[in-house]
């Protein structure tokens, strides 16, 4: 196998390139003066009539569409805000620079124009063009142009060409970039401070996970990519910085699925003298603001629902929505006989609990997740499934931990975060050993991180809201591959969708 199978490249048009050098035509220039983008265009130009404008204007972009009609050529133009037709006559161009346009520019390339604008007879603002340049020859072919790109493997595996292709893809990934930036404003006006922690971590924590381990050859160590920021956030907190956040890229080892992604990105936020109570009310303020900013209202669909984000939202306890749902009271029963209802009803992983609290989150996952539509906070966890949140200030056997649940996923998850280095000590030693006796998801001790503690962390509350989760939600796309650029694939097979053509 050579290595042209593995790319997508046409030899008729890196023929066309050996012929423009020969031309003394560049076909990679430096740089060109564009003095307006389209849209800027389009705007300025809203009220033109079908007179030729005073005005000339210098624009660039990708060429989509050419029509050709004898001396005349119309060709479609767009950058990334949008597209605009050309008009191009022999008349004024002149034989040569028209011959060269007919003859060896393709849908694909990318070239800049200085013209003026009108509207045509079909009312379509246009520009009228004096003089093009060539700025990059596209030598890969464009999707057909009446199908586009439909292939929903290539659209993942090639972005970039998705994006040449579909606006639509565009309009998702400008609106994660707006989420962001709202996001981050929300915080700054706050008095949030955003902090960057460490990727590669020698212990790793925060969450129950699988890590990805690698190794650093001038320390000679094993190192994992982080599964969350937590721990060196609340380091920060420990040091003095009572109101902190950063976005992070976590990874996590795990099954690749419509809602999960080994790499992911969340947001993580910590406040001092704060508990969970004061977390689900910020994650309320902060997901029904993006709501509002995004969509200029507080419903929006998602997955064939109406979603409505006023607020206040729902809150129910693990327990309650088990007995709801499940029709059970855990408490009330044996751990035979909970066993013997997780049988019954094939509920997975039942078969390594050993705790009324383990059959708990059994249960709330088997039966209960799948109807929280509406956003709904589930509160009180049990103290078996999470070693970082405080235990309840009332409830035996329960932390005070939440997630928040919007069309069946989880979106959010928040504690009381514990501050007691005793008792910190003694949780992740039982996450340890769990973890020696072959639980791939159980957390390593962090003597560091406890002695932070040691030296005095005050009441805090820490919420972390996946992103990624959150695009899908705010553009209603419902595969998380849909919101990230670059997905995790597993590798492609040269000429199987891998190679720039839908087959």
């Amino acid at each position: 196998m050579s290595d042209m199978d593995h790319l997508c490249f046409d030899t008729t048009k890196i023929d066309k390139i050996q012929d423009l050098l020969k031309r003394g035509v560049t076909v990679y220039p430096y740089k060109f003066e564009r003095t307006d983008t389209i849209d800027e265009i389009k705007e300025r130009f809203s009220d033109i009539g079908h007179a030729k404008s005073e005005e000339q204007v210098s624009t660039a972009g990708r060429i989509y569409v050419i029509r050709q009609h004898g001396k005349t050529i119309f060709a479609d133009m767009g950058d990334s805000g949008g597209r605009i037709q050309l008009y191009l006559r022999k008349n004024d161009l002149g034989e040569g620079p028209f011959n060269l346009f007919k003859h060896y520019i393709d849908a694909g390339d990318i070239i800049g124009v200085v013209g003026h604008v009108f509207r045509t007879k079909m009312g379509e603002i246009t520009i009228w063009v004096d003089r093009f340049e060539l700025l990059a020859k596209s030598i890969c072919p464009l999707p057909e142009k009446f199908h586009g790109l439909k292939n929903v493997e290539t659209r993942y595996r090639q972005r970039y060409l998705d994006l040449i292709m579909n606006e639509e893809s565009r309009k998702t990934f400008r609106t994660r970039s707006r989420i962001l930036s709202l996001l981050r404003q929300f915080l700054f006006e706050r008095d949030y401070l955003e902090f960057e922690t460490p990727i590669l971590q020698p212990v790793y924590g925060g969450a129950n996970a699988r890590p990805f381990v690698t190794y650093h050859n001038y320390l000679d160590q094993k190192l994992y990519l982080r599964i969350a920021p937590e721990l060196y956030l609340k380091r920060l907190v420990v040091g003095g910085f009572e109101k902190v956040f950063e976005i992070s890229k976590n990874f996590r080892n795990e099954d690749i699925d419509t809602n999960h992604n080994p790499e992911f990105t969340m947001v993580e936020i910590y406040e001092a003298y704060q508990d969970y109570n004061d977390m689900m009310n910020l994650t309320e303020e902060i997901i029904a603001h993006l709501v509002q900013e995004v969509h200029g209202t507080s419903t929006l669909s998602f997955a064939g629902h109406e979603l409505d984000v006023t607020r206040p939202w729902r809150r129910i306890t693990m327990e309650e929505a088990v007995q709801e749902y499940a029709g059970i009271d855990v408490r009330a029963h044996p751990v035979e006989e909970l066993r013997a209802f997780a049988t019954e009803h094939d509920v997975e992983g039942y078969e390594s609990a050993t705790t009324w609290g383990e059959f708990l989150v059994l249960f709330f996952e088997h039966f209960c997740e799948r109807h929280l539509i509406q956003p709904t906070f589930v509160y009180d966890f049990p103290i078996e499934n999470s070693p970082l949140a405080k235990k309840h200030r009332e409830k035996e056997g329960l932390t005070e931990r939440f997630e928040l649940f919007i069309a069946g996923m989880e979106m959010a998850n928040g504690f009381s975060e514990l501050n007691d280095p005793l008792d910190q000590k003694a949780r992740l030693e039982e996450q340890d050993a769990r973890r020696r006796r072959g639980d791939l998801e159980a957390q390593m001790i962090d003597y560091d991180f406890i002695n932070a503690l040691g030296y005095g962390m005050p009441p805090t509350g820490g919420v972390g809201i996946g992103i990624d989760r959150l695009v899908m939600l705010l553009t209603g796309q419902e595969s998380i591959k849909e919101v990230l650029l670059f997905p995790q694939m597993k590798t492609a097979v040269p000429g199987q969708n891998g190679n720039g053509r839908e087959e």
